[in-house]
């Protein structure tokens, strides 16, 4: 069976590939589209998946969030990374349940939000970030989806140095990562992984030039590019506009600063 919906629980409404809305589900909450009202209360001890329709007879499927869907429907005060790179970071960053994860440049909390998702329960993220409105907005993003508890939220600098010692991975999204390479070779355990996300490739060869120096190997550069497939009978082709680029990611691991 199921889960059902609860009073206070997150509901994504589906109309259709183009349109969803993310509400909580309250007592007396209605939601208003241009398809007519949907009393969100109404929504409380139906099971996720299930079909409601508004006033108008419009159709909504009533489906469990994902983290894709709480990081796109997250408040925004910046410009968030996309799914498709926060994906590779996970995997090539080997972010996983009981990591330790220091990340700089929270800014509205999307990425935070991915990698609290997969250190949970007993991992933890301690995130920078130099403007204390973001963390606001980033504290509301994270509690909404649940993961609040696994983050440590720090209004500060990072070019200063990091606090935290033998964690797993170091992750930045921030104009500068390669002034972060020498703190991240002292924070992170050997073999652990350093990921930067850059828009430019200015930055990424300067972070590739500085994390040679500082004995990191294994390092690598990619771009992740995507696009959807239109599937109809006897129509079906890819789809005229791409989510192209969005940025580089830089991949690297802490070796020892001596030969045995």
């Amino acid at each position: 069976m199921n889960d059902e919906i609860r009073e206070g629980d997150y509901v994504l409404l589906y109309l259709d590939d183009k349109r969803t809305y993310m509400v909580r589900a309250e007592s007396g909450k209605v939601l208003h589209t241009h398809k007519g009202f949907v009393r969100v209360d109404d929504l409380i001890g139906k099971e996720f998946g299930a079909h409601v329709k508004s006033n108008l007879g419009a159709e909504f499927i009533a489906f469990k969030p994902s983290i894709r869907d709480y990081i796109l429907k997250s408040s925004r005060g910046t410009q968030i990374i996309y799914p498709k790179d926060i994906a590779l970071i996970i995997l090539f960053g080997n972010i996983q349940p009981g990591s330790h994860v220091v990340e700089a440049g929270t800014g509205t909390g999307a990425l935070t939000t991915a990698l609290a998702t997969y250190v949970k329960p007993s991992g933890r993220v301690y995130s920078y970030e130099v403007r204390r409105e973001f963390l606001e907005i980033a504290r509301r993003n994270l509690e909404r989806a649940g993961v609040l508890e696994y983050v440590e939220l720090k209004n500060k600098d990072i070019t200063l140095g990091i606090d935290e010692s033998n964690v797993d991975s170091v992750v930045l999204d921030m104009a500068t990562p390669w002034l972060i390479v020498p703190h991240a070779h002292r924070a992170l355990k050997g073999s652990g992984t350093f990921i930067s996300f850059s828009p430019t490739i200015d930055q990424v060869m300067k972070t590739v030039e500085e994390l040679k120096i500082n004995n990191f190997a294994n390092v690598e550069t990619i771009e992740c590019l995507i696009r959807k497939i239109r599937v109809e009978k006897g129509k079906t082709r890819p789809e005229t506009l791409m989510t192209g680029h969005t940025g580089y990611i830089v991949f690297a691991r802490k070796a020892s600063s001596r030969t045995l």
